[in-house]
Formats: structure tokens, sequence, C-alpha cells
């Protein structure tokens, strides 16, 4: 029996600047954000709240600009999923023989500067270990750290907001430093002219 269409999720294509340093993969978006086309949609999720205060980049910045000033700092996005059947936004609902995974191996290899992945909760490790790691070569292996951080979703209510930033915080320590932010925009427009 094939499932309703309103429990097929699919993720958005990959939002991966052209130096990215740091991939974050979801697991897939949830409900609210598929309305809004946005990663991250829903407002109690603290991923938006994490990056404004790391990047300046927070919810009250038009999304199109909070992408632009994660990709200035090396800051990538996507999901561990490409589609999946699950009711609801939990990712707890998943149905797991419904599991597409994305072409990430693939994204790793065309961006050789990306040199961290961090994976938003437990479930996004967990598709991550059994769907993407596999595939990836001993090369891509050694040159990226995989970082399982705890959720930002409003649903993971077992660490406390300080003790879920004081781990997001180890995305500073891979992206490209504030200061150069600046110069690579003013390149970046010369470029254009």
């Amino acid at each position: 029996m094939t499932p309703p269409a309103s429990h097929r999720v699919k993720s958005f294509p990959p939002q991966v600047g052209e130096d990215c340093r740091v991939l974050v993969l979801g697991t897939v978006p949830s409900l609210r954000s598929l309305e809004l086309r946005q990663s991250y949609g829903h407002a109690q999720n603290l991923f938006w709240t994490f990056m404004g205060e790391l990047f300046d980049a927070g919810r009250e910045l038009p999304y199109a600009e909070r992408i632009r000033r994660l990709h200035a700092r090396g800051i990538g996005i996507w999901d561990v999923y490409k589609q999946v059947e699950r009711p609801g936004s939990l990712d707890s609902s998943i149905v797991k023989a419904s599991e597409v995974p994305n072409a990430i191996p693939r994204l790793l290899e065309r961006h050789a500067t990306i040199r961290a992945i961090a994976l938003n909760g437990g479930k996004a490790a967990e598709g991550f270990r059994r769907h993407i790691e596999p595939r990836l070569d001993a090369g891509l292996r050694a040159r990226i750290d995989v970082l399982a951080l705890p959720s930002t979703s409003p649903a993971n209510a077992s660490i406390a907001r300080a003790g879920k930033f004081e781990r997001w915080s180890v995305l500073r320590d891979y992206a490209k430093p504030a200061g150069r932010i600046a110069q690579d925009l003013a390149d970046r427009e010369i470029g254009k002219s």
C-alpha cells in the first residue's frame, strides 16, 4: 500500500557555499520548515538561535541573509535523507524502510574544503552511520571530522539549552575567521563588476 502523499517528505537542495568548511546535516525538514521552505523553520528550534550567537546569522534576519552569513563563515546545510515517509514532524516517526539518503559522498568530493560534518541530533547521526559512512572512501574519512551534536529540535528536552549551545560552539573551530568575511564579500563584489 502506498503511503499518503502528505507522509512523504523530501529534503531541500544543499545550501553549501564555494568555500564550505562545515556541513551541518539534519535528518529531514519538519512540517513547519516545509511550509516556510526554510531549513529549521520551527520557531522553537534552537538552530538559528545558535547560528545567531555563533555567526551573526540569527532568526531575526531574512532567511536568505542568514544563509549568506553562514556561507561567508564556511557553514553549509543539508539533510541526511533525500526522502522519507514520516507522519508528522518527529524523527522517531520516520519509516525506516522508506529512507533514501542524499548524495552526501558526492557533495564531499566536490567540496574538498569541507573538514567537518555536524550531525544535528541522534536520528541524523544514526542515518549517517547506516547510509552515508559506509559509502565514504578512506580519503574522505581521514579528511573529515564527524561531530555528533545534540538535536536543536524542541522535541529534544533531555539536554538544557546551555549544554546544547556549549556542544554546538565547536563549529567555531572549523569556521572561517570573522575578519575574513568582509574581505571575501568585497572580493566577490569586485568580481561582479
